[in-house]
């Protein structure tokens, strides 16, 4: 996996991206949805996902390409958020499904090489997604 580390190059406190995770600042992911590419951020120099791309010299109109976590040295919180055409499948629970073994995938291996092994959380409001799969 390809990792872009963004840096604001303001001065402002972005640091080094690996200190900071190291040391436990909020931090900001988007991961390609193929688990070929993430970039990076810390959350105070991003605020969200979709200005972290745009930061990073790509579209924020494709954040709907991507896995978004926010996470820390003490775990992940995955913005579930299923496209509606999500690998092309028709199927609402089973796109649904798909997004989360995709997603699940890919964000775990993006925190083994960010040196994390954490666990992953989704927050409530995205929890009603998942209801489609019981």
């Amino acid at each position: 996996m390809q990792i872009i580390k963004y840096k604001d190059n303001d001065g402002g406190s972005n640091g080094d991206i690996d200190a900071a995770v190291k040391k436990g600042d909020p931090m900001l992911a988007v991961i390609s949805f193929d688990g070929s590419r993430a970039i990076v951020g810390q959350a105070d120099d991003c605020m969200e996902h979709h200005i972290l791309l745009a930061k990073s010299g790509l579209s924020s109109a494709d954040i709907d390409k991507y896995f978004r976590i926010a996470f820390d040295r003490d775990g992940a919180n995955w913005t579930f958020a299923c496209p509606p055409d999500y690998k092309g499948i028709p199927d609402k629970a089973a796109r649904i499904t798909r997004f989360y073994t995709d997603g699940f995938t890919a964000i775990s291996a993006f925190m083994a090489e960010m040196g994390l092994l954490v666990g992953l959380k989704i927050p409530k409001r995205y929890k009603r997604h998942l209801e489609l799969m019981e």
